[in-house]
């Protein structure tokens, strides 16, 4: 799922490509917006709100969209536009202006709601790392109040928005916090760390295309432990791991070094893990998901 500084730099590019432009063409397609019709419309502004997308446009109308986990948002010259758009299984969203053309792919939300209503949509999010309303204190008031472990916390957007797992993993291995201890066990002078540095990697991230905690934009070379289990940590030269963490049906993975960040998680079973797209990793998970389906 795309992180925060992602979605920030979308959100820039739509309201390059579109602000102060008459929308000339507008196709819809998820199923509550079929009758609308944007169209004469002009677009005023797109932001970004932790890791949704506000397209507001003259009339008191906004455009909401989420990602999810595949979703992104094309511009393309409206005068060079192919046809074979319009036939793409993957479009859900078309905008077009008389020089720019923002086309909506695999988009995991789509609403059209009342400007002055876009609180029922992103109300509930926690102060947004990228945002104006950005407030540490709060973020750690937040984090200081949940009982969960911190790196679940850190990616309930409703304690802070923006992070997703990258930025959450990279946070936590720098400070050398174990993903599992509880966030309000932790203490403040620790958590206002946390959030600290978690604010410094995210605004870092959304000035370059290529998101990058070691400084180096190489390929393979852009992470301490996000994406790389089974590889050496380059902190102690042990293997980085990955496990599952959060509630059920709602876990999410997290890359980390137990040598480093206080031991194994516990729903990590310990056994070797190769390197993600290894060989031996396809094999091991096709392993995994034959024995699953036998239960």
């Amino acid at each position: 799922m795309p992180e925060g500084d992602t979605v920030w730099r979308t959100a820039r590019r739509l309201h390059e490509a579109l602000a102060g432009r008459e929308i000339v063409d507008a196709d819809l397609r998820w199923p509550t917006l079929a009758t609308i019709d944007l169209t004469g419309r002009r677009t005023l502004e797109v932001v970004s709100r932790g890791k949704h997308l506000l397209h507001r446009v003259d009339g008191g109308l906004t455009l909401h969209s989420h990602l999810r986990m595949e979703g992104q948002w094309r511009i393309e010259p409206t005068a060079r536009l192919r046809p074979g758009w319009r036939r793409s299984p993957d479009l859900r969203a078309l905008v077009a202006a008389a020089d720019w053309t923002a086309l909506g792919l695999r988009l995991g939300m789509l609403d059209v709601v009342e400007t002055r209503r876009e609180r029922d949509l992103v109300g509930h999010l926690g102060p947004d790392l990228l945002g104006a309303d950005w407030d540490p204190v709060r973020a750690v008031d937040n984090l200081a109040a949940a009982p969960a472990p911190i790196g679940e916390a850190l990616l309930d957007q409703r304690n802070l928005a923006g992070l997703g797992t990258l930025w959450t993993a990279e946070t936590l291995f720098a400070l050398r916090l174990h993903p599992w201890a509880t966030a309000s066990g932790l203490g403040r002078p620790t958590l206002e760390q946390v959030v600290d540095r978690a604010r410094h990697l995210i605004d870092t991230g959304r000035r370059d295309a290529v998101q990058s905690s070691t400084g180096s934009r190489a390929k393979g070379e852009t992470t301490y432990v996000h994406g790389r289990s089974g590889r050496p940590c380059r902190r102690c030269g042990s293997t980085v791991r990955v496990a599952l963490i959060g509630p059920p049906t709602r876990e999410r993975t997290m890359f980390y070094c137990p040598s480093c960040q206080g031991g194994l998680g516990p729903t990590d079973d310990g056994r070797p893990q190769h390197p993600l797209g290894s060989e031996a990793s396809r094999d091991a998970g096709q392993r995994r998901r034959r024995g699953g389906s036998q239960r």
